[in-house]
């Protein structure tokens, strides 16, 4: 650490006058001074800086595993969501069934008719639980995966439709690696996560006994040594995202082949499939569905009858009696993300209503809370962002004019999705009952996968969203080369229609360059323009670009999150994506900012120039801590780096540097041969 010493701005609000809205414009900084942490330098700590007060003051909510920006504002999106379905609810018996406000308001009533739910007991299960009762062979059990899952139970295998990454035009059918019910395959053979395997045993124990299921412990026992054979076949999380090696098309006959021992036409009627729906299928984990077979041939038809019986329970605890849902949180919430308290019951309420049918909820939201001007406003910063990056690729070193040319292509071709969407889901055809629940939620995941199965030989609907208006975030998707950006992300601190430009890219304005980064890393560069996945790179390009990923799986592997011991440390490999976005977005959309601000100039506010606040608005946003259970849970299966690592990217960025005159010796020097600058 330097002893060097900067001085600091004083405490106070700023407001500018910005000529680029004219000079009867004022804009505000954006930055909360009171989240401040003085006694921490930018230069050692940007991270700290921005929020320290914030996180030594704010407690992790009750009901919460982390608490950051993200959260915060989706407190804010819940409430608000709560507002619209209660007031939907209070209408329902005035709107014809099957209407949008009936629907919501009918499913919200099911789930907070607490009395009912308890006078129903395990009865909505019981015709689900009686079909996995009468399972006697291979056969059967196909033929009940297939019947589960259009209730929503997801069987060992499972299945999505999306547009064929390598004939993007068409859609086709992806079957994923399943039948876990720990986090993913590294739980069940880690020594350091031995406990929670004891623990997994004994929450199962008990939800089985709950239901009164005769030898629950000992069932329990058998249960996880299925699923730790059926996870030794699974990929783990690196494997997972490699775009090339997931991609692997099979026809029916060949899917067949794969695993024999497994009933695949039978399992296709119990899911009520097209006609011709696998005739090709995309096949991500082929090891897997081998090992499947296998195990259906290894393991006891007994073992997989109290399987199947533990996923049906554990998949519907949360819409059961109280006994059940405490039991269900006190394994998923308390045990592995250290979460003290179940959220409140309304909470859930509106989660369910979400799952079930979102874009109606969400289309009340987008009239409500969504003004034009922001989405005009959010235009024009998609706008200089996109020639931020056509800049960019004009001047990487690395990247050859042949590759250029191509990302260029990509780049004119992308469509941003801002808002809400232009085509609403009709989920007219939902029959919603206010005294089922259950029932509800089971039609509504049938109506989803009916849905999907009839994308196939369809045109590629490009109005359809995968994230709803009223969710706090943001994606990319490579096969369709679009980015989303739902209304309910775009609020202060990622987006302030009244704030100074410095802050809006640093938030949200970084964060489109994120998502348009994912376009161009180590994953998303390997699908072109039309969305299909096609190496378009020179083969020099790739190797010096897998050069600079690896720069940065490596930097990022010895990094500890803090709040941690030594011995957890981020996976470089797992989230090397995710920091090739962070660090494209800060890149692009800081020179996003320069192009924005050419005429207008970056006014100081707050004693903070217009880079620093750049910056800070970008620390800002990641804005966080966690438990340290669940801190140590995201280290095993999310692709993205910790918030405060997030934030503090920024050391690999020169203009950081320049702005707050980072000299060798501060914490967040890195030399200048360090520095990984990949977009």
């Amino acid at each position: 650490m330097s002893d060097a010493v900067t001085r600091l701005p004083p405490r106070r609000a700023g407001l500018v006058r910005h000529s680029q809205w004219g000079d009867d414009v004022v804009r505000k900084s954006g930055i909360n001074l009171e989240a401040l942490d003085r006694s921490t330098r930018p230069q050692d700590d940007l991270f700290r800086f921005v929020n320290g007060t914030w996180l030594d003051t704010t407690e992790i909510p009750g009901d919460r595993a982390r608490f950051g920006t993200f959260d915060i504002l989706r407190e804010v999106s819940t409430a608000r969501v709560r507002d619209l379905i209660e007031g939907a609810a209070r209408a329902a018996e005035d709107e014809a069934p099957g209407t949008p406000k009936r629907q919501v308001g009918d499913l919200y009533a099911s789930f907070t008719d607490t009395d009912r739910i308890e006078e129903l007991g395990l009865a909505p299960l019981q015709a689900l639980l009686s079909q996995v009762a009468g399972i006697d062979g291979v056969d059967s059990l196909a033929r009940a995966l297939g019947q589960l899952a259009r209730d929503g139970v997801p069987g060992a295998v499972q299945h999505f439709v999306s547009p064929d990454e390598r004939s993007p035009e068409h859609y086709v059918v992806y079957l994923e690696q399943g039948g876990l019910g720990l986090p993913d395959e590294s739980y069940y053979r880690e020594d350091k996560y031995a406990d929670v395997r004891t623990a997994y045993v004994a929450h199962i124990g008990r939800l089985l006994g709950l239901a009164g299921i005769p030898e629950a412990d000992e069932k329990a026992a058998r249960i996880l040594a299925l699923e730790t054979l059926l996870a030794r076949s699974h990929w783990d999380t690196v494997s997972n995202r490699d775009a090339v090696k997931t991609y692997n098309a099979h026809s029916f006959d060949e899917l067949k082949a794969l695993a024999p021992q497994f009933p695949w036409e039978t399992w296709l009627s119990g899911l009520r499939a097209p006609s011709g729906a696998f005739d090709k299928v995309v096949v991500r984990q082929p090891s897997f569905v081998s090992g499947l077979g296998e195990a259906l041939e290894s393991a006891d038809i007994s073992d997989w009858r109290s399987w199947l019986t533990w996923h049906v329970m554990s998949e519907f605890a949360s819409l059961l009696p109280e006994s059940f849902v405490d039991e269900d949180f006190d394994f998923y919430g308390r045990t592995l993300s250290g979460q003290p308290e179940n959220k409140e019951r309304w909470k859930r309420g509106v989660s369910v209503v979400e799952s079930c049918v979102g874009e109606a909820v969400g289309q009340l939201y987008a009239e409500r809370w969504f003004p034009p001007a922001a989405k005009a406003r959010m235009q024009e910063l998609v706008g200089n962002l996109v020639e931020a990056f056509r800049r960019s690729f004009s001047s990487l070193e690395w990247m050859s004019p042949e590759t250029r040319t191509e990302a260029i292509a990509k780049l004119d071709a992308f469509t941003p999705k801002i808002g809400y969407p232009d085509v609403w889901r009709d989920y007219s055809a939902i029959e919603i009952d206010a005294s089922d629940l259950a029932g509800n939620v089971r039609r509504s995941t049938a109506f989803e996968i009916d849905r999907n199965l009839a994308k196939l030989g369809q045109p590629i609907d490009r109005t359809e969203w995968f994230m709803l208006p009223q969710t706090v975030n943001a994606y990319y998707m490579p096969s369709m080369n679009e980015i989303v950006f739902p209304a309910a992300i775009l609020q202060p601190p990622f987006f302030d229609l009244e704030a100074d430009d410095a802050v809006n890219y640093g938030g949200i304005g970084a964060v489109i360059g994120h998502e348009l980064g994912h376009g161009f890393d180590d994953q998303g560069s390997r699908y072109d323009g039309t969305g299909a996945l096609r190496d378009w790179w020179t083969e020099a390009d790739r190797e010096r670009f897998d050069a600079l990923s690896q720069r940065l799986i490596e930097q990022f592997s010895r990094y500890t999150p803090a709040g941690l011991s030594e011995d957890h440390k981020v996976n470089g490999a797992l989230t090397v994506g995710e920091n090739i976005g962070d660090l494209g977005g800060l890149q692009i959309g800081y020179s996003a900012y320069c192009i924005a601000t050419e005429h207008g100039g970056m006014p100081e506010v707050d004693g903070f120039t217009g880079p620093q606040r750049f910056f800070m608005g970008w620390a800002q946003v990641w804005k966080g801590k966690a438990r340290e259970a669940e801190a140590v849970r995201l280290l095993a299966v999310d692709p993205h780096s910790p918030q405060d690592l997030r934030g503090n990217a920024v050391r690999n960025v020169t203009e950081f540097h320049e702005a707050f005159g980072v000299k060798p010796g501060d914490d967040m020097w890195l030399d200048e041969d360090e520095r990984v600058r990949i977009l």
